[in-house]
C-alpha cells in the first residue's frame, strides 16, 4: 500500500503542485507563436485532468500546475520552450521556470530531516520554490536554524512564519463522540465487504476505539484500523443500523451527495463541514505537504486556507459531489482565519479497500 502511496503521490507531485502564498510573474514562451493564444475557460475538474495528461506528456519537463479560478484557465509549469508549444496546444497557459520538481522535491526532503513540531514545507508551484513555514511556537535555537537552513538553499526555498500552532484538531460533517467525552466529525460512510464503515481524522481514533453519535450516548460503531501520524485517517465499522449513503451534511437542513473520492488542484475552491464550525470554504493552497506536529510527521496532506476548530476533525473537504480529504489539523480560527491541512480522501479509500456508500 505505501508503495502504491509513494506512486501517487508522484503522479500527484508531477500534475498539479503546491502553495499559493506568492504569484510569480507569468513569462511568454514566444509571444509571436500563431499558436499562442488566450486559453479557453475550463472547470477545476477538467483542468485537474489536463493536468494529470500533461504530466504524463511531458514528464520532467513538467514542473507543476495550478489553476486560476478567476479567469478558469489552467497554468502549467514547463522548462523550455518544446514544452511550452505542447502546453499551448493542449489549452493551457504554458510558464516557463528554473527549478525542476525532482530538484525541489529534493529540497522539500533534505529541509524534512531534522523538522521540528510546527512546521510544514511544501513545493510552491507559483513561486517555483519550497516554502517552509512555522507556527509561533517555533522559537529561538530552532526558529534561527530553521532560517538558516533555508537560506542555505540558494534560492530554492523561502520561510514563512503564522500565528498559533500546528496542532490535530483534537476532539466533518455530523458530530461522533469517543468513550473519553472529546467530539470529532464523521468524514463519510463507506462501505466494505457490503457493510457499512466511515472514515475520520486518524488523531481521533489513536486512543479510543468505540464512538457514539451523542455524548456518553450508545455505541454506534467501532474501531476497524486507524493511522496516525504518518497518515492521520482510520476506519470505523458501524455497530448499528444506520443510513449508510455517502453524503455531508451542509447544516441548512440539506445534506449533499457524494459520487467520487479525487485529489483538488492548487487554486481551486472547497468547502469543509464540521461539527464545530459547520460548512466554510476557502482555496487549495498545496498537495503533498508535510507537516510535523507534537506528535510527529504527516505526509502527503492538502493545506488550504479554510478555517477550522477543534471539533471539526474528521469531517470532509468536498467540491460538488467530490470528496477530497479528511480534517487533520492547522492553525488559527473561524474568527482570525487560518492554515488547515487533510488528509486526502482517495488514498484513504485505498488503504481501507472501502468504497463509497
Amino acid at each position: 500500500m505505501k508503495h502504491q502511496r509513494t506512486l501517487t503521490r508522484r503522479t500527484a507531485a508531477s500534475a498539479a503542485v503546491a502553495a499559493a502564498f506568492l504569484a510569480g510573474p507569468l513569462v511568454p514562451a514566444n509571444a509571436d507563436s500563431a499558436a499562442h493564444r488566450e486559453p479557453a475557460p475550463v472547470t477545476a475538474d477538467a483542468a485537474n485532468e489536463l493536468a494529470s495528461t500533461l504530466a504524463g506528456d511531458l514528464k520532467d519537463d513538467m514542473a507543476g500546475a495550478y489553476y486560476e479560478a478567476g479567469s478558469r484557465k489552467l497554468v502549467v509549469n514547463v522548462l523550455g520552450e518544446p514544452a511550452a508549444e505542447k502546453v499551448r496546444r493542449a489549452g493551457a497557459e504554458p510558464r516557463i521556470v528554473q527549478h525542476s520538481l525532482a530538484r525541489l522535491d529534493a529540497v522539500r526532503k533534505d529541509l524534512g530531516a531534522k523538522a521540528v513540531p510546527g512546521t510544514a514545507r511544501a513545493v510552491d508551484h507559483r513561486l517555483n520554490r519550497v516554502v517552509v513555514t512555522a507556527d509561533s511556537t517555533v522559537k529561538g535555537a530552532a526558529l534561527a536554524d530553521l532560517r538558516e537552513r533555508v537560506a542555505a538553499q540558494d534560492g530554492k526555498a523561502v520561510f514563512k512564519q503564522v500565528q498559533g500552532e500546528f496542532t490535530p484538531f483534537a476532539a466533518g460533517g455530523d458530530a461522533i463522540w469517543r468513550g473519553d467525552g472529546a467530539r470529532c466529525s464523521l468524514g463519510l460512510n463507506v462501505i466494505r465487504n457490503g457493510l457499512p464503515y466511515f472514515l475520520t481524522a486518524g488523531h481521533c481514533a489513536e486512543l479510543f476505539d468505540r464512538w457514539s453519535t451523542t455524548r456518553n450516548g450508545r455505541t454506534v460503531g467501532v474501531t476497524a484500523a486507524s493511522d496516525f501520524p504518518g497518515d492521520d485517517h482510520a476506519l470505523v465499522r458501524y455497530t448499528a443500523r444506520v443510513d449508510h449513503r455517502s453524503r455531508v451534511n451542509l447544516y441548512n437542513g440539506t445534506t449533499r451527495a457524494i459520487t467520487r473520492a479525487a485529489d483538488p488542484i492548487v487554486g481551486q475552491r472547497v468547502w469543509r463541514s464540521g461539527s464545530t464550525t459547520g460548512v466554510r470554504s476557502g482555496d487549495v493552497q498545496a498537495l503533498d505537504v508535510s507537516v510535523t506536529y507534537a506528535q510527529g510527521t504527516v505526509d502527503g496532506l492538502i493545506q488550504t486556507d479554510v478555517c477550522a476548530e477543534p471539533g471539526d476533525s474528521g469531517g470532509p473537504l468536498f467540491s460538488d459531489a467530490t470528496i477530497h480529504g479528511l480534517t487533520s489539523g492547522g492553525s488559527g480560527n473561524c474568527r482570525s482565519g487560518g492554515v488547515t491541512f487533510y488528509q486526502p480522501a482517495a488514498e484513504a479509500l485505498r488503504e481501507h479497500g472501502v468504497r463509497l456508500g
